[in-house]
């Protein structure tokens, strides 16, 4: 029987220099997609797929991370006094119980693979998921759901992957596939970010993982790779053959809110598919493209 995936970590220690100046005082994550968020996108689409422990990897200055979720008693009395139904269900999706959402520090920029390897204690010995706030999928159903789905079917190591243009291979971790039927591909190997003439394939990691706990005997070594950092996709493909892996093709649109352009897509996106606004969004655009 499969164990079933309570934990997902969430690398957040990154210092959002792309972003600067906005990123001066103020974590990458908590940088508004629409009306929450990233980091709180995440958080729904981790909580929407069942995990029960949210296990954050932060540095220095990410503050304002564990106070979103924590509980704001004054500003709930307030809400409360003014009778504001609304905004206090709104609050209440920001909060996560007392012992569901840990913290542990990244002091030094190391790498993802470094990034997650600093979450070993709280994982445990049991599979977990891996979620980047930067990737955000826009989707009836959120891309980890599908993904619990799949490992179910075939478990050991199950990634989110889709199709990117050759010429961008080298900003990636690739698969090397050994068999696709269109909608789960079955790995052979893995390599971080390859030059596009010597990509194997231009399926691409995007940002969702739900790994077994012996990456971390992999990640325990240390070893460096592309840009001199602890490289996950390393890791990972040191244990091709020992155990499953797969690659899943998700529904949906992927955006990289870690790029400004891909930000701001992200947020006409999610604008225009939100129930609320989408009409007045369109509007709005319309207004602004038309001479």
């Amino acid at each position: 029987m499969k164990q079933r995936i309570r934990k997902a970590v969430f690398p957040v220690a990154g210092l959002g220099t792309r972003f600067l100046p906005a990123t001066k005082a103020m974590p990458k994550e908590m940088l508004t997609l629409v009306d929450r968020p990233l980091i709180q996108h995440a958080v729904d689409e981790a909580r929407a797929a069942g995990i029960e422990q949210f296990i954050f990897v932060t540095s220095r200055g990410k503050g304002a991370l564990e106070d979103h979720f924590d509980n704001n008693n004054d500003l709930r009395r307030t809400l409360e006094a003014r009778k504001k139904t609304q905004a206090l269900e709104l609050l209440k999706t920001t909060e996560i119980e007392s012992g569901q959402l840990l913290f542990t520090r990244q002091k030094e920029p190391l790498g993802l693979g470094h990034a997650v390897w600093c979450a070993r204690h709280l994982v445990g010995r049991e599979p977990f998921a891996v979620l980047l706030a930067d990737d955000v999928v826009l989707a009836k159903k959120p891309c980890l759901a599908p993904m619990m789905d799949a490992y179910e079917e075939v478990g050991g190591n199950v990634v989110g992957v889709v199709d990117v243009p050759r010429d961008q291979t080298n900003k990636y971790g690739i698969l090397d596939v050994a068999s696709d039927d269109g909608r789960m591909a079955k790995i052979r190997g893995l390599v971080e970010k390859p030059e596009p003439a010597k990509a194997p394939s231009t399926l691409s990691i995007i940002g969702r993982y739900i790994l077994q706990p012996e990456v971390f005997d992999e990640l325990e070594a240390k070893r460096t790779g592309a840009g001199g950092e602890i490289q996950l996709t390393d890791s990972m493909a040191r244990l091709i053959g020992r155990q499953p892996f797969h690659g899943m093709r998700y529904e949906g649109k992927r955006y990289d809110c870690g790029d400004k352009v891909g930000f701001i897509a992200a947020n006409v996106a999610f604008s225009l598919a939100h129930p609320e606004m989408g009409g007045a969004i369109r509007e709005a655009l319309k207004g602004i493209m038309t001479p």
